[in-house]
């Protein structure tokens, strides 16, 4: 069927509507961070850098480390933005832009996130830098699609909802990380299920003024337990990204730079420095 004009605007010069990039311009590896500023901090690394392009948040580097050709691309916060930025990647690689018809041949991402979080377990201490086993989502951007979960993440997700059953109105979403991702990229370090949040204060658990309508959520997050599995972090991307990727047949790994203890009430005093250490290990694992 071919994608009408609403459901897939293209730029009059032919770009994807909010990532402004064109087809070419992206590589097969594609790392993504939040913040827009982050994206020099990676791409400083490439040996050489072909391509600088920016709309809004999305700022979007693609360059080379030796013969290997990397994209890096800022998200924005949120699984809204995820929305955007994962679709519109996939329409680069997967639709035919002048007939607007889905490829025969469709082509997968490797999608690494590199972003910041906060533990919620006291053995994960600040500067660690964990790998997502699983993104859990208290969003509710999956809500509005189809989702094929394996034998795995249903059985967690009945535990995760039994757990969670007091959340009223709220219906959380399970994905598994990519597992050839994670050998990849993650096989020496600690890993967990990260929770994805809508929002940064009383979504996650924070009161400044607003009072929470969630009691005691880090409490909630911290005690959850099914075998082996516990929820390790916070942050708002992860599930989002995991889910998303799996529905349009993309793998994706989320690497969390551990900036707070939720439960020891602090903040790195050199965050910049932990997350420094994430994106040269990815670097160097590419």
């Amino acid at each position: 069927m071919k994608i009408s004009e609403a459901d897939l605007i293209i730029n009059p010069d032919g770009s994807i509507y909010h990532l402004n990039l064109l087809p070419e311009d992206i590589a097969d590896t594609v790392i993504t961070v939040g913040d827009l500023d982050r994206v020099p901090e990676v791409s400083k690394y490439f040996d050489r850098i072909e391509l600088k392009k920016g709309k809004r948040e999305f700022i979007t580097h693609t360059g080379y480390i030796g013969n290997k050709r990397i994209t890096v691309i800022s998200t924005g916060i949120g699984t809204d933005n995820i929305d955007i930025v994962f679709n519109e990647l996939d329409a680069l690689v997967n639709i035919d832009f002048e007939s607007r018809m889905v490829k025969g041949q469709l082509k997968s991402l490797n999608i690494v996130r590199i972003g910041t979080s906060g533990a919620v377990q006291p053995n994960v201490p600040m500067g660690t830098i964990l790998a997502s086993s699983f993104g859990l989502g208290f969003d509710a951007l999956m809500h509005y699609y189809e989702q094929e979960l394996d034998l795995e993440e249903k059985a967690l997700l009945v535990d995760i909802n039994s757990h969670f059953n007091a959340l009223d109105g709220i219906k959380p979403y399970l994905t598994a990380a990519d597992e050839s991702l994670m050998q990849q990229f993650a096989h020496d370090m600690p890993t967990g299920i990260t929770a994805t949040a809508p929002g940064f204060y009383a979504p996650q658990g924070r009161q400044v003024r607003a009072k929470n309508a969630v009691a005691n959520f880090i409490g909630q997050l911290n005690s959850f337990k099914s075998g082996e599995n516990r929820i390790t972090n916070l942050e708002m991307e992860t599930a989002g990204i995991y889910a998303l990727a799996k529905t349009l047949g993309h793998k994706a790994l989320s690497i969390n730079a551990i900036l707070a203890s939720r439960v020891k009430f602090e903040f790195s005093s050199n965050p910049n420095a932990i997350v420094e250490k994430a994106i040269q290990t990815i670097l160097e694992r590419i």
